[in-house]
């Protein structure tokens, strides 16, 4: 008699379906909080190697890492850093940047997201792009709104940009679309997955 080998399933190849699954698994990790301590830890040894002060970030939702508490330990140690988040322009649907540190007044945008409110909008050097998941070479699987990638067409100059991800969506196969702009970086729990100016 054969013993039945079993295989976990293959992700699903329909973006929209990936994305709900991707999603459902970062929802009901048992380990997320160890994981989120482990990528508090790469994402600020990897910033001692930027040299730029100004970065964008984002305010967690569903599951996502919170890379803000990380920025601030990071800002305090030179007053010339700024932390923002993104404000969406309604006209644009593009992604401006503001000011965030502790505490700063907050209020929620049209998605119900919380934003910076009245802060200064400033242009970051670097910014820090959440993943549902993520494929080779700086490849990003987002939420399908297109948000970051008619930001990133639009600044000049263009910011390095880092995502910032679970390992668990991570895709081999997953493949750029045209309108796609590839990440310079990739960072997870387990390390820095991909950066662009270490392989250059």
């Amino acid at each position: 008699m054969r013993t039945p080998t079993f295989t976990l399933p293959e992700p699903p190849r329909d973006k929209k379906t990936l994305r709900k699954q991707l999603q459902a698994e970062r929802m009901g990790m048992s380990d997320r909080h160890q994981r989120s301590v482990h990528l508090q830890e790469v994402l600020m040894v990897w910033l001692l190697s930027r040299k730029e002060k100004t970065i964008g970030a984002f305010w967690s939702i569903k599951g996502e890492f919170d890379a803000l508490p990380a920025l601030y330990r990071w800002s305090e140690s030179d007053p010339e850093r700024r932390i923002g988040l993104p404000v969406i322009d309604k006209l644009t649907k593009q992604l401006r940047f503001h000011v965030w540190y502790p505490g700063c007044p907050m209020e929620e945008d049209a998605y119900g997201i919380l934003k910076p409110k009245d802060t200064e909008e400033f242009h970051p050097e670097l910014l820090l792009v959440p993943c549902v998941g993520f494929g080779p070479g700086g490849v990003r699987l987002g939420y399908g709104g297109g948000f970051y990638d008619r930001t990133l067409a639009s600044l000049q100059p263009m910011p390095f940009t880092a995502g910032i991800g679970y390992g668990h969506g991570y895709i081999p196969w997953l493949q750029a679309e045209p309108h796609d702009v590839p990440l310079d970086a990739m960072l997870t729990e387990e390390g820095t997955v991909w950066d662009r100016s270490r392989a250059a």
